[in-house]
């Protein structure tokens, strides 16, 4: 009886250690996923990119065009330090390539999270063509402020120009 019992005992032991194992196991929950579907941050490929950004006093607009989408952006550190440039983006899920029209040999990748734009840390040096004094776009980072299209328009540069003026 002992034996019958001991092995039993060896038995259950042994499947609840499995079980255990398994769940070790088991990859833990993607947060980001989770709070997407929690509904507490947009999911960001089914967000629209168009809208006005902004932090502090820097702004970024972008609006909608036949083929893409136009870009336009104000940096300003006050005493006459400032960057603006606008230019043409488009996505490809989480990141935008931008491409500014006064500037050619300044383009590159953003990373945009649904309600926040994050530009890189390093910019090429073509952008500095777009900024006054020491100014950068490096690491600008903006939040959405408006999904309104109409008011995206409105945003202009240091000296008056419209930004995302098509």
């Amino acid at each position: 009886m002992r034996a019958a019992l001991w092995f039993a005992l060896l038995i259950v032991g042994c499947s609840n250690g499995a079980e255990r194992s398994s769940d070790a196991a088991a990859p833990p929950p993607d947060l980001e996923a989770a709070a997407i579907s929690a509904g507490i941050i947009p999911d960001p490929k089914a967000t629209d990119i168009g809208g006005l950004f902004a932090r502090d006093t820097d702004r970024v607009c972008i609006v909608p065009t036949a083929l893409d989408y136009r870009i336009g952006v104000f940096v300003d550190y006050g005493e006459a330090q400032s960057c603006s440039g606008s230019g043409t983006v488009t996505r490809a899920g989480e990141t935008l390539q931008i491409a500014f029209d006064d500037a050619p040999d300044c383009a590159f990748a953003v990373r945009y999270e649904g309600d926040r734009i994050v530009f890189p840390a390093r910019v090429p040096a073509g952008c500095e063509r777009l900024c006054s004094q020491r100014a950068s776009l490096g690491a600008l980072d903006v939040r959405r402020l408006s999904d309104s299209i109409a008011e995206a328009r409105t945003l202009r540069g240091a000296r008056g120009r419209l930004l995302c003026a098509q």
